[in-house]
């Protein structure tokens, strides 16, 4: 029989509190949305109440709050209060935070649909027109095959088209606005395009080109193109530019308000150099100072000395008010603390990068990571993070994201340590004076920062260059 044993462990397990997570919850969240969290908590907490100074900040997009605005009465009225809203968490773990929808134009998908309804189509000819377009992405492209799509509408649809006649229209949606729109891939996307402009000399071979030697376009192999047209490298070069100027992604041209990429920035720090001296402060233009409403408080004292005789009602809703009161402390007290905590870390990430934040001098940069500021700060790690998430600092020379500043670090061969970005800085200042007929490859870009004292590996150089989203030197080559 195997020896058994029975052993005892001592295990120290941290419960964060309800106050905690929503303190950690804060923190990730950017200024922009942290207005709109406050306005959420505003309008579901009747005790929760904006500081008169804050009040003309916030009218005009809480006007209508005011007609909906209910009273302690309402609740004391109300034998029958379900349970949910006297629950002490009533939040679900798979809740999630809606934003505010934007109001936008016509969308990438409904031009298309518009622009069928222009052709002459029956119903049935209709609905597998708009099937297609259902499975065109955001690029504009369709990236399904026919048959996988033909299969779709006879399965759920109960549709039996023919393969040749998708492709027919498909056609008829290539023919659609924004041109190249509804390709399966980037030859076919330019081709579309490059076909419907008039056809000068300059575009006829710039067609060719897509058609007949489209690997050797994009390797950028322009001398067995040469050889294949025989043509000048003028030519070449002017019917590369009309390929050029043609949209790879035809599906943005429509604007989606949505995307992170057309949101506006709204910095978190506000960074002033005044004579040389740095001034921090949180950008608190709209994020108000909030206060506990004098007239509930008022109320529920009234109540509690005449608790004796309140009916079961008057219990039920005084609890719940209580339940509110304690979450409008919560978030005060969460509001506060996360703006310590913003202004602690920045502090010391302007004190860590101090030359930086002078002038702004990229080469400047100290090699930082989260623990620096950690241990600077007696935060944890994952605290810093939070903070640096998604977080802006405005300064005099620009809108930096807070993970700008953090970098890994090497020592030169003097010894000295250097921030990875000023190599990064180094190799991007060498590509953007190359001969670009004759791009320099890794192996000679490592050459050059050996000279500079900075010892970096040609594997290391091909690393940093991805990371800069700059392509090999055989794709940076131009006539």
């Amino acid at each position: 029989m195997a020896d058994q044993r029975l052993s005892l462990q001592q295990r120290l397990l941290q419960k964060l509190s309800p106050q905690q997570i929503q303190v950690i919850k804060l923190l990730e969240i950017p200024a922009i949305q942290l207005e709109q969290r406050i306005k959420s908590e505003l309008e579901e907490n009747p005790i929760l109440e904006l500081l008169e100074d804050n009040e003309e900040d916030f009218e005009e997009s809480d006007e209508s709050q005011s007609d909906d605005e209910f009273s302690l009465e309402d609740y004391l009225n109300d034998e029958d209060i379900p349970s949910y809203r006297l629950a002490a968490n009533n939040y679900s773990k798979d809740d999630k935070q809606v934003d505010m929808p934007y109001s936008s134009g016509v969308s990438f998908h409904d031009s298309l649909i518009e622009q069928i309804g222009l052709a002459d189509l029956t119903e049935d000819e209709q609905l597998i027109a708009e099937y297609i377009i259902g499975n065109i992405d955001e690029d504009g492209y369709l990236r399904r095959d026919l048959l996988s799509i033909a299969d779709d509408l006879a399965f759920h649809r109960n549709i039996d088209v023919k393969l040749q006649d998708l492709e027919r229209y498909l056609e008829l949606i290539q023919d659609f606005d924004p041109p190249g729109i509804g390709a399966r891939d980037l030859q076919e996307c330019l081709l579309l395009q490059i076909l419907r402009k008039k056809g000068n000399d300059s575009t006829c071979l710039a067609s060719k080109i897509l058609q007949e030697t489209f690997e050797e376009f994009t390797k950028k192999h322009y001398d067995k193109i040469l050889r294949k047209f025989e043509i000048t490298e003028e030519e070449l070069k002017v019917a590369i530019d009309e390929i050029l100027k043609l949209n790879p992604k035809p599906g943005s041209s429509y604007s989606n308000p949505m995307s992170k990429s057309n949101q506006v920035i709204v910095p978190d720090f506000l960074l002033d150099n005044l004579e040389g001296e740095l001034q921090l402060s949180l950008n608190q233009k709209n994020v108000p100072d909030l206060q506990l409403n004098s007239t509930y408080l008022d109320l529920m004292k009234t109540y509690s000395v005449n608790k004796s005789g309140a009916s079961k009602g008057q219990k039920d809703a005084m609890l719940f008010m209580k339940q509110k009161l304690d979450s409008a402390k919560w978030f005060i007290d969460a509001i506060k603390q996360r703006h310590q905590t913003l202004e602690v870390t920045m502090t010391e990430i302007i004190k860590f990068q101090k030359e930086f934040f002078q002038d702004g001098d990229e080469t400047k940069l100290k090699p930082m990571i989260l623990k620096d500021i950690a241990d600077a700060t007696g935060l944890d790690i994952s605290t810093i993070s939070r903070v640096s998430n998604s977080k802006y600092i405005q300064t005099h020379f620009g809108i930096y994201p807070l993970k700008y500043f953090f970098s890994e670090g090497m020592q030169k061969d003097t010894g000295e340590e250097v921030s990875t970005r000023e190599i990064k800085k180094i190799l991007e200042e060498c590509i953007d004076n190359e001969d670009k007929r004759h791009p320099v490859t890794d192996e000679k870009l490592a050459m050059i920062l050996k000279e500079k004292s900075y010892v970096v590996a040609r594997r290391t150089v091909a690393k940093y260059r991805e990371q800069l989203g700059i392509p090999v030197a055989r794709m940076r080559k131009e006539l």
